[in-house]
């Protein structure tokens, strides 16, 4: 496997002779993004000697949902972020959904882990909370600095070429160890021969926001039958998330299982939802803050290898959004918490294969549940599939507050197992559904 352990990759190759006096770092990580902060931070209190390069300056503007779940919200509490969030930003119960006229408002569950609510927190913010977050805990931060091929010595990744965006200067950057988190599109992870298994579903999202008086309503929507002026069904789900600033967060995602995907234009249907979107949101041409910003979701570990002898991916860079609802900032901050873990043991007991912990901790939290994951939404890639579940499933409430715990990953440990639960439901609802 490209970039597999005793794999040798492309990149610059260097000498121990060509950085002679130049600082080494314990572990250099390529992007400050949710991933990348996050590793830093866990790095930085475990008193590791840790540098993160990011090629823009923070804050800076990313598509996002900006909705942060239970899951999300634990891993920022127990980055000491707890009260920032509780005092400067939108605090939301749950979710309301919204299908084939039935609107249901489903609370997050009591969790013995996981709190049982959620923030918006735009992202410009959100990853530069967290980046200082990492400084403050002794983590040092490069911005406007990018990562553009990485060093090679004895076909291992020893460090990196980074270049500073604002001097176009370049330098050779040591390190024991290299933690790639540089996004969905990584052309770091390419580098070392990481690619997208194309057999997994690929999600594509566009978001805009829109000022709106319900900025700060308690509850973050989805609407799950979209429809054109003509009450045509229309392929994908769209969003309208309160930020609480004023403003609203609206998007619209589709999945490439859908049939004819890549004909459907996500800009036509992000006009389409805001077309016919509720009147209580205010969702105009009028309301709009500028013009909305769309991008691709590698889904469900999808990026292979996630790992080599001296380097780990983290995040979207490993392809980890959740292929179920297209969340990955919970699972970014999780697997850069995972990485760091792997990479102390590695750096306190001198001990490189114990970076292979972190491949089976991937596979431990994530593989089943993303297994299923993968099979639901090639299930609802049929239209008309699509269409008898949410009428069925919207008829329940007791079936839809499941359906929230399981595609949020919330199930208590005490409850059924995750994946035989969901095995299932995917089960009866192929089993109810139209043929593909």
């Amino acid at each position: 496997m490209p970039g597999g352990a005793g794999a040798r990759v492309p990149g610059r190759v260097c000498h121990h002779g060509d950085v002679s006096g130049a600082e080494k770092w314990d572990v250099l990580v390529v992007g400050g993004g949710p991933s990348g902060a996050a590793t830093a931070y866990w790095l930085a209190e475990a008193g590791h000697h840790v540098l993160v390069v990011e090629k823009k300056r923070v804050p800076r503007e990313k598509t996002c949902g900006d909705g942060l779940t239970p899951r999300a919200v634990r891993q920022l509490e127990d980055m000491g972020l707890g009260d920032r969030l509780a005092a400067d930003h939108l605090r939301y119960e749950g979710l309301r959904s919204i299908a084939h006229g039935v609107t249901l408002e489903l609370a997050w569950p009591d969790h013995p882990v996981f709190p049982n609510y959620g923030y918006v927190v735009r992202r410009r913010d959100l990853d530069e909370m967290v980046a200082e977050r990492a400084v403050k805990a002794g983590a040092t931060l490069w911005p406007a600095a990018e990562a553009v091929e990485p060093l090679i010595d004895g076909g291992l990744v020893v460090g990196a070429v980074v270049e500073h965006k604002e001097t176009g200067t370049r330098e050779e950057v040591r390190a024991r160890y290299v933690v790639v988190a540089d996004g969905s599109n990584s052309r770091f992870g390419r580098a070392l021969g990481a690619a997208r298994d194309r057999t997994y579903p690929l999600g594509m999202a566009m978001r805009g926001y829109f000022t709106s008086p319900r900025h700060d309503d308690p509850w973050i929507e989805s609407h799950l039958d979209i429809r054109d002026r003509d009450g045509d069904h229309l392929p994908g789900y769209a969003w309208v998330f309160p930020v609480g600033d004023g403003t609203i967060n609206v998007g619209v995602g589709l999945l490439s299982t859908f049939s004819g995907w890549k004909q459907i234009n996500t800009s036509q249907l992000m006009a389409a939802f805001c077309e016919t979107a509720p009147s209580y949101w205010g969702i105009s041409p009028e309301t709009a803050c500028g013009s909305p910003t769309g991008g691709k979701l590698p889904t469900g570990l999808s990026v292979k290898p996630s790992s080599g002898p001296t380097w780990l991916s983290v995040g979207d860079a490993a392809g980890t959004i959740n292929p179920f609802n297209g969340e990955g900032i919970s699972v970014a901050y999780e697997t850069g918490r995972f990485a760091a873990e792997a990479l102390d043991v590695a750096l306190t007991t001198g001990d490189g294969l114990a970076l292979r912990g972190y491949d089976d901790r991937l596979q431990e939290t994530y593989a089943l549940y993303f297994k299923v994951a993968r099979a639901f939404v090639r299930v609802i890639g049929n239209p008309a599939v699509m269409r008898e579940l949410t009428r069925i499933g919207f008829q329940s409430r007791t079936l839809m507050e499941w359906v929230l715990r399981i595609m949020a990953n919330l199930l208590r440990p005490d409850e059924v197992g995750p994946a035989e639960v969901a095995y299932k439901m995917v089960a009866a609802m192929v089993a109810i559904g139209p043929e593909p």
